[in-house]
């Protein structure tokens, strides 16, 4: 199957080996035309991620219109802010409908729309089919062949059984779900979580203060999705739970590593400036802050990281207002 990429950002440039790792031909879109030609004379992605060769079949370039007549499936590995444009590009350039796949892992702020709604609404008949690829997938053990199991999840079946079939291989082991809404969410609401969990360790605080919090977000992200939604056995899967865990606990979490240098005092614009990468959670708290209070959703730690990050809170004090709630039952809803 010929399978494009877009986006060759860490994440992107991982699925890109992926997808030529499991027999399909790929080509892999990158944004910046510099990029795309280093990777074509060197094999590496140096400024994302240079650990790891890319295969010869992989093809990259800085051209929508070759990457969009290629594709029969097309890959979308964008910051959720960059979604839209990209698709009503590409949109321009597609001859016939085409099955879109999202690795994004995050909610667009100004509609609160999430990338199967956008796909909707931008493409419209050119859209074939929707899916949304998501789980425990830092890029570089990823492209390195570390075991690694994701879901996808699609409202047509059949798509997502393929989908399935043409990302698996020896090293990537994907399960497919129906569950659109509740996969979405799950990926994007625990990098908040995921924040939180880096500020801690900004802080010093050590693992039980890290277990509670990850216990008492997958509860309020849980809560969220369902009420959108989401199925619960989906945050207790892969996209949900298993994602949580490894963005909250892991070293190459970009989100973990933004909450550590919050927590240990330096400011987020400082922190913004000095990363190329995008930490999907600091856009997503305000998102997921304003969907909360839409369907009357009590998510007191994702509340608690808004205000840190858009407010100018301390996180000290976060973290006691946290500690000094009112008690509840575990259960409570």
């Amino acid at each position: 199957m010929k399978i494009g990429v877009i986006g060759a950002g860490s994440f992107g440039t991982a699925m890109s080996i992926i997808a030529a790792r499991c027999g399909n031909d790929v080509t892999l879109w990158a944004h910046d035309p510099r990029i795309a030609a280093a990777i074509q004379t060197t094999r590496v992605n140096t400024p994302y991620l240079g650990q790891v060769k890319i295969d010869e079949s992989v093809r990259a370039t800085h051209d929508l219109r070759e990457a969009a007549q290629f594709s029969d499936i097309l890959l979308m590995v964008v910051p959720s802010h960059h979604y839209r444009n990209v698709l009503t590009e590409l949109r321009e350039h597609l001859r016939e409908p085409v099955t879109i796949v999202s690795g994004t892992k995050g909610i667009e702020n100004e509609t609160l729309e999430r990338m199967s709604e956008i796909a909707t609404s931008v493409l419209g008949d050119k859209l074939k089919a929707f899916g949304v690829l998501s789980g425990p997938t830092f890029a570089l053990e990823t492209a390195r062949g570390d075991p690694t199991a994701a879901v996808i999840a699609s409202r047509d079946v059949e798509a997502a059984r393929q989908i399935q079939q043409l990302m698996s291989c020896s090293s990537f082991r994907l399960y497919h779900s129906d569950d659109v809404t509740g996969v979405e969410l799950a990926g994007s609401l625990k990098n908040v979580i995921a924040i939180a969990a880096g500020v801690l360790e900004g802080l010093g605080l050590g693992y039980n203060t890290t277990a509670a919090l990850i216990t008492r977000g997958l509860h309020e992200v849980t809560r969220l999705g369902v009420a959108l939604g989401g199925r619960p056995e989906t945050f207790a899967g892969l996209a949900g739970m298993g994602d949580l865990v490894l963005t909250c606990t892991g070293s190459l979490s970009r989100n973990r590593s933004l909450g550590a240098a919050l927590g240990a005092g330096k400011q987020l614009e400082q922190i913004l400036s000095e990363t190329r990468t995008v930490a999907e959670g600091v856009r997503t708290s305000k998102a997921a802050s304003e969907l909360a209070e839409r369907h009357s959703i009590d998510m007191p730690i994702t509340t608690e990281m808004f205000r840190v990050l858009y407010e100018g809170e301390s996180p000290r004090a976060a973290l006691q207002r946290l500690m000094s709630r009112s008690l509840k039952a575990e259960a409570a809803r």
